[in-house]
């Protein structure tokens, strides 16, 4: 596992903590979903993970 999967898996601990105090099932249902610093986290690690730091364009 390289960093950025470590710190993805970090990231996604921390998401489902979050979901777990506010008892939710997905941080679609809640309703600071656009100001998020913590799911702003989620999605800039789960980038990092997928390009493995080399920047540039997102493609799926």
């Amino acid at each position: 596992m390289d960093k950025y999967e470590e710190a993805l898996n970090e990231q996604i601990e921390i998401l489902k903590k979050c979901q777990e105090e506010h008892q939710l099932k997905s941080c679609l249902s809640c309703d600071k979903l656009f100001e998020c610093a913590l799911r702003e986290e989620y999605v800039k690690a789960v980038y990092e993970s997928m390009n493995k730091g080399q920047g540039g364009g997102f493609e799926f």
